[in-house]
């Protein structure tokens, strides 16, 4: 058994580095879990590569098991899907979820990975932390039966919103996006599309995911009365403008923040473990491979970061696959 792994790291801002890392024997309570897939997370993932983070928030920004620190070097990310070749008996050989940077190898506590269902696959499975993330903004926006409902942002967490709003039973559910291509992916998701200038106004709810101010605005302009933005957003170390003048007061308009850092209120009995069981659970539907819009080699992501934060790469979930000898 290997006593090593390799791992990416930001060297610089900007630049990426595939490290060598000693690794530890399992101890008491620990699994070694050899990885098979990781993801990107498009927005999160290139603010830290670009070292957009800002510095009153870098505490809050830490990753799990992130090492270093922001803006670099750090070892950053949290989509792995591995199996566990050794650990706890009823683990081992299981394919599991764990919340770690991109590395081939890694020891970590028992409790910290979750068991992959049967009926999702391991390179489905990489979209757990996203679809964790569209569950607890579902909880806090608290949709009802015979919503109207916007998800504006067609990117890994706007989609992942939009598809399981497509669960909900008469629900009209529209996902709005700048670029035509997402059309597709809607399709694929069960939801319909429009472009900002044609989407459907007077609508209850609007779950604001784009990260651009012309989003945001656009989202307030598509609530009915009384209706509430729910902005899971985020911006980094830019500045945005909300317009808050105009009918925002008559027509008694909300926005509300929505982050997955912490179990959504209205949720309170459940536990973080609860909450990503739930996003593997909710997995098994094929329709969300369509989140996954392009696969690379672990050893190809210093060169394959960069065309992810320009852009160069268009992407919702970027896949990192790994060898099967790592």
């Amino acid at each position: 058994m290997k006593r090593s792994a390799r791992a990416f790291w930001v060297a610089a801002p900007g630049v990426g580095e595939i490290r060598d890392t000693p690794l530890a024997a399992p101890g008491e309570g620990e699994v070694l879990v050899r990885a098979l897939y990781s993801g990107v997370s498009r927005g999160t993932e290139t603010l830290v590569f670009r070292g957009g983070v800002p510095e009153n928030q870098r505490s809050v920004m830490r990753a799990p098991f992130q090492e270093g620190d922001f803006p670099a070097p750090v070892k950053y990310g949290y989509l792995s899907v591995g199996v566990v070749e050794e650990g706890p008996a009823a683990l081992v050989g299981r394919t599991v979820f764990c919340l770690y940077p991109h590395q081939t190898r890694y020891v970590v506590p028992a409790d910290a990975v979750t068991v992959v269902p049967d009926a999702v696959p391991a390179a489905r499975a990489v979209l757990a932390g996203t679809v964790e993330t569209a569950v607890n903004a579902l909880w806090d926006a608290a949709p009802l039966v015979g919503d109207r409902i916007a998800v504006v942002g067609g990117g890994m967490v706007g989609c992942s919103v939009a598809a399981l709003l497509a669960r909900f039973p008469g629900v009209r559910t529209q996902l709005v996006d700048a670029d035509p291509s997402r059309a597709k992916t809607a399709e694929a998701l069960g939801v319909d599309f429009a472009l900002p200038g044609d989407a459907r106004g007077e609508c209850d709810l609007v779950v604001h995911a784009s990260a651009t101010e012309q989003g945001l605005a656009r989202s307030l302009e598509l609530l009915d009365a009384e209706g509430t933005v729910v902005e899971l957003s985020w911006y980094g170390d830019r500045r945005v403008s909300l317009p808050l003048g105009e009918a925002f007061h008559s027509r008694r308009l909300t926005v509300r923040s929505s982050q997955v850092g912490t179990v959504s209120p209205a949720r309170a009995r459940r536990s973080y473990a609860d909450r990503l069981a739930l996003a593997l659970d909710l997995l098994a539907d094929p329709a969300l491979d369509a989140l996954v819009t392009g696969e690379s080699a672990f050893e190809d992501l210093p060169a394959v970061l960069p065309g992810l934060a320009s852009g160069e790469i268009p992407a919702l979930c970027h896949r990192v696959r790994y060898p099967s000898d790592a």
